[in-house]
C-alpha cells in the first residue's frame, strides 16, 4: 500500500506541471462499486497526447483530442479502445463497460466509464492495458473500492491483470 501511495503522490506531482513532452507513462483508474445502482463507476485519467497518439496509430487516422468537440467526435474510437484494453469480470462474469463521457483536467483526459447490472461480489478481475501498446514502460495504477474497502494494484505490460478478493 505504501508503494501505491508513493506512486499516486508522484503522479500528482508530475501532473501538476503542464508540458508538451513528458516521460512519465502513468494512468490512474478508480473503480467504485455502487451497491444501490448495482454498477461499477469508473474514472480513468490519461495524458491527452498519449491518448491521441495511441488512437491515431491503432486506427490509422489523425486523432485530435484538444477541444471539447474533439472528445465528442472521437468518443466512438475511445470506446473501441477501452473495449480492447480495459476489462473487468465480477465473480467470473465479464462486465460490459460503457464510456459515458470525458473531460479535460490540465494535460489529462478524465474518462467516465460505467459497468451496469453488477451484483454484489466477492471477486473482481481487472485487466488494464491502456497505453501499454504505445509505451513499454506504461504503468496503470488501479484502485478498487467496495463499501469501505479499497484495494490497489499496479498493472504493467506483461503483468496487466489481477484478481482481488473482498
Amino acid at each position: 500500500m505504501k508503494k501505491i501511495f508513493v506512486l499516486f503522490f508522484a503522479f500528482c506531482l508530475f501532473t501538476s506541471f503542464t508540458s508538451e513532452f513528458h516521460e512519465t507513462y502513468l494512468s490512474v483508474t478508480e473503480i467504485e462499486y455502487d451497491r444501490e445502482d448495482k454498477a461499477l463507476q469508473i474514472v480513468s485519467r490519461v495524458f491527452i497526447d498519449d491518448m491521441e497518439n495511441v488512437l491515431s496509430k491503432r486506427y490509422q487516422q489523425d486523432v485530435s483530442l484538444s477541444y471539447e468537440e474533439d472528445l465528442n467526435a472521437n468518443k466512438g474510437l475511445m470506446q473501441q479502445y477501452i473495449d480492447r484494453k480495459l476489462k473487468i469480470s465480477v465473480n467470473g462474469k465479464p462486465v460490459a463497460l460503457k464510456l459515458l463521457g470525458s473531460k479535460f483536467d490540465a494535460d489529462q483526459i478524465v474518462l467516465f466509464i460505467e459497468g451496469e447490472n453488477v451484483e454484489d461480489f466477492k471477486k473482481v478481475w481487472v485487466e488494464n492495458l491502456i497505453l501499454t501498446d504505445l509505451f513499454d514502460s506504461q504503468k496503470n495504477v488501479v484502485h478498487v473500492k467496495k463499501g469501505e474497502d479499497i484495494e490497489s494494484m499496479l498493472l504493467v505490460k506483461g503483468n496487466g491483470n489481477k484478481t482481488l478478493t473482498f
